[in-house]
């Protein structure tokens, strides 16, 4: 659609007759700047400070899960999405419902795969590490799919901007944005900004949304995130901490929306893109699936019942060591991606994997009809038996926004 010139002019042709002629530099380095005041909201201190020692652990964690399923935060978006078309054409390899969605391009052997993220509770309770996170997950959703990341847009959506509160969450927010995108050497190409979203001087959180392609070379190493077989063994990459803060559990369960977000390292998270990348592209993996809104539990909920049109069980055994059963269970602890491999992988892919300093473990097998995970009991926290009928959890996540949409 175009060729790069040297001369620092952008001009745009119609069959031939220049009809737009512009400098580049107008467009990106000489437009206006607003420098606003900006400083942090008097209650910033109290939105981050949560005392973990004071919230109760879990008690029924089959309940906690299967509501967790039922928040419009997690619950399948299918039934409004299927509402439009959600496929281009004949080009559409997966449709939306894994970590993103992807697209042939023909004529060719390559397909693009798509992903739309952010978090707002982490950018309201620090804009700087929301912003750096939405980059993170954008980009593992798509190293899950067998995509390099290669750009993105975004849609910056912030309160009055001339608060200088609101302001302040927007220059951190771009910072975060920016460091991110370029330690992880991902292009911004566009993107818009969207102030003044207030009713009644309450402003929305702010939502810095992240649309990010990535490119996968050869179209037949897509991946998706759903179990494909009974027996297939369930590996865990990357650390669990006690990462609650912010987390959609807090949220729903304990009515807060407190504490810092989960912590990011942009190091181990890249080394975890390589790696993923690495055994996608060889075939070594069946699915993969990363781990972000309501943590280990229901991300392996949606690897068993997220597929179009099969569902699998699982068993899972989990041990608690010296984390809190909620921590373990839901909290939103950074890179980390689960994988289902064949049983004659699982050496190959762990050993590969701990070469590379990444914290893995078998967690667990495809199969059945039931989700159960069972917990150890740890140095703090009394352990748990899950056990639920993958047909429960898929009414759960599948229909809970149209039942709650009828209701109104």
């Amino acid at each position: 659609m175009g060729r790069v010139t040297g001369d620092g002019i952008l001009r745009v042709k119609d069959q031939g007759q220049v009809v737009a002629e512009i400098p580049a530099k107008s467009l990106a380095d000489d437009g206006p700047r607003y420098e606003r005041p900006y400083s942090p909201p008097g209650y910033q201190d109290m939105l981050t400070n949560l005392n973990y020692d004071a919230l109760p652990d879990v008690k029924d964690a089959s309940a906690a899960l299967l509501s967790l399923l039922e928040s419009p935060t997690i619950a399948s978006k299918r039934w409004v999405y299927e509402q439009y078309d959600h496929m281009v054409r004949t080009n559409t390899m997966v449709r939306p419902g894994s970590d993103a969605a992807v697209v042939r391009i023909k004529g060719t052997n390559k397909a693009l795969a798509m992903t739309v993220d952010c978090n707002s509770r982490y950018c309201l309770l620090h804009p700087y590490e929301g912003a750096r996170l939405a980059v993170a997950e954008a980009a593992r959703n798509l190293i899950c799919s067998g995509a390099e990341p290669i750009g993105l847009t975004d849609c910056l959506n912030f309160g009055n901007p001339e608060r200088p509160e609101i302001m302040w969450q927007f220059v951190l927010a771009i910072e975060g944005m920016k460091d991110a995108c370029e330690y992880f050497k991902i292009p911004i190409v566009s993107g818009n900004v969207s102030f003044y979203n207030e009713t009644n001087g309450l402003s929305i959180y702010p939502t810095p949304m992240l649309g990010m392609v990535g490119l996968i070379d050869s179209a037949d190493k897509t991946m998706t995130q759903w179990f494909k077989q009974d027996g297939d063994v369930i590996l865990l990459l990357g650390k669990t901490k006690e990462d609650l803060g912010g987390s959609e559990y807090l949220k729903v369960h304990h009515h807060r929306e407190q504490g810092s977000p989960p912590f990011l390292s942009v190091e181990a998270e890249k080394v975890l893109h390589n790696f993923i990348l690495k055994v996608v592209h060889d075939g070594s993996v069946q699915s993969a699936h990363d781990c972000s809104d309501g943590g280990l539990s229901i991300a392996l909920a949606e690897c068993c019942i997220s597929a179009p049109d099969t569902r699998r069980g699982a068993v899972v055994k989990l041990t608690l060591d010296t984390l809190r059963l909620d921590a373990l269970l839901f909290g939103e602890s950074q890179s980390r991606v689960i994988l289902s491999v064949k049983p004659g992988m699982v050496d190959r892919v762990l050993n590969s994997a701990w070469d590379s300093g990444i914290p893995a473990m078998k967690i667990g097998t495809v199969g059945g009809d039931r989700f159960v995970i069972d917990v150890e009991e740890g140095q703090w926290s009394e352990g748990c038996h899950i056990d639920l009928p993958i047909g429960q959890l898929y009414d759960r996540w599948a229909f809970s926004i149209e039942r709650t949409l009828s209701q109104t």
